[in-house]
């Protein structure tokens, strides 16, 4: 152990109270230790993406009471200045990563929306949608390299959102997004699948209208509809 067993690195230190709550009735203490050691040591080894205070930038700006909808991911970019901590976004200012382009023509497709050339998903966590990866971390140039040491934490929070008797939508993008999706319970809640909108596999995701689709099934269930406008 490079640091004592009670001492938290700046990264747990980030996670907001209402969510370290929530998760306390599935992980407990030294399980997320045990995971706020490994990204220390990693980070002493390695470049790791996001930032230590970017790490739980989703979980910060999407609480738990809030979550409508929940895009579920792969893991963070993994080049130079690109993760920001909310799944497939990047900052203002930033070019976009191929898997942004295609979210953006997508949206433009499917709702007609115009997208600013410098907008990110920001707003749609503000709205109430969660943008999770299943690993919140990735060492720079391997992704997925941190994955099995997350599955654990993000299993946990898709399970205590999968326990609300309201309905949400659970969009998953990817294989790991719909294997860490298998046990939502399709009866309560939304589930839309499609592929990863990487290029490596976007032919999968072009044309699936998984905004579109959400808005139908919330409006179904008498539920209000996301506003996935980013102007």
């Amino acid at each position: 152990m490079v640091r004592g067993a009670t001492t938290l690195a700046g990264m747990m230190q980030t996670l907001p109270a209402e969510w370290r709550s929530a998760l306390g009735s599935r992980l407990s203490d030294a399980d997320i230790e045990k995971l706020d050691e490994f990204v220390f040591v990693e980070r002493a080894q390695a470049t790791v993406f996001p930032p230590d205070e970017d790490v739980f930038a989703a979980l910060r700006l999407t609480p738990p009471d809030q979550v409508r909808a929940v895009i579920l991911g792969q893991d963070p970019y993994y080049r130079p200045g690109q993760a920001s901590g909310l799944a497939f976004s990047v900052r203002a200012g930033v070019d976009r990563p191929p898997s942004l382009v295609n979210i953006v023509k997508e949206l433009e497709t499917d709702l007609g929306h115009p997208v600013p050339a410098d907008a990110t998903l920001e707003p749609w966590a503000r709205n109430g949608v969660l943008l999770l990866n299943t690993a919140l971390t990735v060492r720079e140039g391997l992704p997925n390299s941190h994955r099995r040491q997350w599955k654990a934490f993000t299993a946990a929070i898709v399970a205590i959102l999968a326990e609300r008797p309201t309905p949400l939508a659970f969009l998953l993008w990817g294989e790991p997004a719909k294997a860490a999706g298998q046990k939502i319970d399709r009866t309560r809640h939304i589930v839309i699948k499609s592929a990863h909108p990487s290029p490596l596999s976007a032919k999968g995701f072009t044309g699936s209208a998984p905004f579109r689709r959400t808005n139908a099934e919330l409006t179904k269930r008498g539920l209000p509809p996301i506003d996935w406008d980013l102007a």
